[in-house]
């Protein structure tokens, strides 16, 4: 008979404290931590552009700055995202002044979100920016539905402001009050507006809503969706759901520097 392998010793699982797994960086520094954050907003900007969500000079991502507590950092009015980096990014303070920086800001967009974040204490970022679907889905009237499992991250956890009134002045405080708790808001025959606890989630989540009003539609297109049940949709959300989750999500798309531009048709 030939001669038989000797078996080897059976594979031993990697412990799990040397396996690799990117999570939020802690900063030491107030400055070290407005340095990245305004690396990852500018980031967040060209990604917008390359999946095709900016129209003319609508859209804006507001971030907090994490010193002062009271200003926000803000593309410049007027400047395409793709083109944007750090240094280009303006500081604005919760009166719409601009306070470093060198152009003007969309000063009707910035009250909108600085009344956001001075709803939310807990949100760092706000987004706003025109994608197809979204805009579709809120010139329907109608929240997003749990009719897929990535689409229940959204389940009980976003509202639909049911108005069009075209004053922009009094948007403000209208957009912040609806906002109320959740992570999303669908602007009736606007679009979408996302909220997190840092620039990625909060990117994160205007992309998932995105990408779940396009899902909601092609299947009410295509027949009858069927959604899933109360119970499971919580359990999806609470596992799927949260800002950290979302912050993992991101990271894929952020370090991709050949992301496909997303398709309106």
């Amino acid at each position: 008979m030939p001669n038989q392998p000797v078996p080897s010793d059976p594979p031993v699982p990697v412990p799990l404290e040397r396996l690799g797994f990117e999570m939020p960086p802690v900063h030491e520094s107030a400055g070290a931590a407005r340095a990245h954050l305004k690396e990852r907003l500018a980031g967040a900007l060209r990604l917008l552009a390359r999946l095709g969500y900016e129209d003319g000079v609508a859209g804006q991502i507001t971030a907090r700055d994490p010193e002062f507590r009271d200003c926000a950092w803000v593309n410049p009015f007027g400047r395409p995202f793709a083109t944007l980096t750090a240094e280009d990014l303006l500081l604005v303070d919760g009166d719409g002044r601009v306070v470093r920086g060198g152009r003007r800001v969309n000063e009707l967009a910035f009250a909108v979100h600085a009344a956001v974040l001075r709803a939310r204490p807990d949100a760092v970022a706000v987004v706003r920016a025109q994608a197809p679907y979204g805009r579709a889905l809120a010139a329907l009237g109608e929240l997003l539905a749990p009719v897929t499992e990535e689409a229940c991250a959204f389940y009980e956890d976003h509202a639909l402001l049911d108005e069009f009134t075209g004053d922009g002045a009094a948007d403000a405080a209208r957009i912040a009050h609806a906002l109320g708790p959740y992570k999303a808001l669908i602007l009736r025959n606007r679009g979408l507006l996302t909220v997190g606890d840092s620039v990625d989630a909060a990117t994160w989540w205007f992309i998932a809503a995105e990408r779940a009003a396009q899902v909601q539609l092609i299947a009410r297109a295509a027949g009858k969706p069927v959604p899933v049940d109360h119970r499971a949709a919580v359990a999806t959300r609470e596992r799927f759901g949260s800002d950290l989750a979302a912050w993992v999500s991101y990271q894929p798309l952020r370090q991709s520097g050949d992301t496909p531009v997303a398709s309106t048709s």
